[in-house]
C-alpha cells in the first residue's frame, strides 16, 4: 500500500501490522435491499467522537499513535457500547409487515431467527446498546439489548451461541476447523471499527492527531483520517484511542455532506478486569427452539482484507456462499465502486409494485440515465447504489454523478 499523507508524516507501513487483524465476514447484497446490506457491513468503516474532556496529555505524532493502537493487546476487558447509526434511510413507518410479507411466502422471513446473520441489519439504523466482553482469543460476548428483550452471542471454545430472547430461539454453530479462534462477531467493537478505518491509510487519505477527549472516563486521543477524494461521500474519521492501553474506545463517521455523523459508536463504560468465566457459559433454555448451523458452509474470515478501500488492490474477495457471483472493482482509494450483474434482475416501479411497498421504493430511490440506459440510484448518507435496469449494480460511497459515470465507462 503507498504511504498515506499527514501532518506527522505517517506512512501506510505504520498500519501494516493491523492487517493481520481478522478480517470481518462480506456484507450479503440482496437487490432490490442491496443499499441496506452495505450499510450494515460499512458498520465496518465507521465512527466519531463527543468529548466529555479535554486531558492534557503528552504530544504524540499519528505514526506513534497509529503504532500504539497496532501494538495494543487488551485481552479481557468488559464495558457498554453506545452505537447510533443515521445513514438518512426513509422511515418505514409501519412497512416492516409489507416488507416481511415480500421477503416469502409466511411472510415471517428470519425474524424469529437467532442467526447472527439476521440481527447485524438492526444495527444500520437507530441507536442500539451492546454490552461486550472478552477473556482472551477463545472466549467473547456482545449482548444487543431491547426493549424487553435481549439478544446474545456468544462464543466460548469452539462453539458459538446465538440467543433471541424474544422469541426464545437458539443459534448453534461451531468456530471452524480450519481456525480454532474463529468467531463469529458482530462489527460493533471500536478496536474492530478502527481497523478497518486504518485500512483506508493511502496517498488519498490525510491523518492527524487533533487533540485529546474522554471517553467512558479514560483519557484518549483523537485520530482524525480525512479522504482527499472529491467524490467520496465520507468527510472525515474520528478514532479516540486510550492514551494507556492503546485500544480504540469511540468512534465516528462524519459525512462529506455535513450534518450529524453517519455511525457515532463507542465505550460509555469499560473495564479491563477479567469478566468473570460464567459469563460466557450458556446452556439453551427449557422450550427454545435450537436451530444447528453448519459450519462448513459457513463464511470463513479471509486472511486477504475485505475492506472496500483495498478491493481495488487486486482481486475481489471470496465472498463464500451467500455473495454475489462476478464482484469487481473499479477505480481506487475512498472512489472505489463494487460492480456486480444480478443476470438480468433490475428493480421494479412503484407503479408496479403497488402499495406502500411501491412508495417505499420510489421514497429510497432517483431515476437516472445514461450512456448504460437507464436505472435507479439507491441514496443514504454514506453508501449509493445503481442498479440499471438490465440489472448491473454500481455500489460504493460515492456520490450519484460518480456511480453513472462509471456506468458509462462500463459500456
Amino acid at each position: 500500500m503507498a504511504p498515506y499523507e499527514s501532518d506527522d508524516s505517517a506512512t501506510a507501513a505504520d498500519a501494516e501490522e493491523l492487517r493481520s487483524a481478522r478480517r470481518r465476514k462480506a456484507a450479503r447484497y440482496v437487490v432490490p435491499a442491496t443499499v441496506v446490506g452495505i450499510a450494515a457491513a460499512t458498520i465496518g468503516l465507521v465512527p466519531a467522537l463527543a468529548d466529555s474532556g479535554d486531558p492534557d496529555l503528552p504530544k504524540i505524532s499519528a505514526q506513534e499513535l497509529i503504532e500504539k493502537i497496532a501494538a495494543s493487546d487488551v485481552q479481557q476487558l468488559s464495558g457498554t457500547v453506545k452505537i447510533t447509526t443515521d445513514l438518512g434511510l426513509p422511515d418505514l413507518g409501519g412497512l416492516e409487515s409489507s416488507l416481511g410479507s415480500a421477503a416469502g411466502p409466511s411472510g415471517s422471513g428470519d425474524s424469529s431467527s437467532a442467526d447472527p446473520s439476521t440481527k447485524l441489519t438492526e444495527l444500520a439504523s437507530g441507536t442500539h446498546t451492546l454490552r461486550v466482553a472478552a477473556d482472551g482469543e477463545d472466549r467473547q460476548k456482545v449482548s444487543l439489548l431491547e426493549d424487553a428483550a435481549e439478544y446474545s452471542l456468544i462464543h466460548n471454545g469452539k462453539d458459538v451461541w446465538g440467543y433471541d430472547s424474544k422469541s426464545n430461539s437458539v443459534f448453534h454453530t461451531t468456530a471452524s476447523e480450519r481456525d480454532g479462534k474463529q468467531k463469529e462477531e458482530l462489527p460493533a467493537t471500536p478496536k474492530d471499527l478502527a481497523e478497518e478505518a486504518l485500512k483506508a491509510a493511502d496517498k488519498t487519505t490525510s491523518v492527524t492527531v487533533d487533540g485529546t477527549a474522554q471517553v467512558a472516563g479514560r483519557d484518549a486521543y483523537r485520530l482524525v483520517i480525512k479522504p482527499k477524494d472529491d467524490g467520496s461521500t465520507v468527510g472525515q474519521i474520528t478514532v479516540a484511542v486510550d492514551s494507556k492501553t492503546g485500544l480504540p474506545l469511540k468512534f465516528t463517521l462524519t459525512p462529506a455532506s455535513g450534518g450529524s455523523a453517519v455511525v457515532d459508536a463507542g465505550f460509555t463504560q469499560v473495564s479491563f478486569a477479567k469478566p468473570a468465566a460464567s459469563t460466557f457459559d450458556f446452556t439453551p433454555p427449557k422450550g427454545a427452539k435450537v436451530e444447528e448451523g453448519d459450519a462448513a458452509k459457513a463464511p470463513e474470515h479471509s486472511e486477504r482484507s475485505e475492506h472496500p478501500r483495498d478491493l481495488g488492490k487486486g482481486s475481489a474477495p471470496e465472498l463464500g456462499k451467500g455473495g454475489p457471483e462476478g464482484l469487481n472493482v473499479i477505480g481506487d482509494g475512498w472512489d472505489s465502486i463494487a460492480t456486480f450483474d444480478t443476470g438480468g434482475q433490475g428493480v421494479p416501479s412503484g407503479s408496479e409494485v403497488g402499495g406502500d411497498v411501491g412508495g417505499f421504493l420510489d421514497s429510497l430511490g432517483d431515476k437516472v440515465s445514461g450512456k448504460f440506459g437507464e436505472g435507479t440510484v439507491f441514496k443514504t448518507r454514506l453508501i449509493n447504489a445503481l442498479i440499471t435496469d438490465d440489472g448491473k449494480v454500481y455500489v460504493g460511497a460515492v456520490t450519484k454523478d460518480a456511480l453513472v459515470k462509471a456506468a458509462d465507462a462500463a459500456k
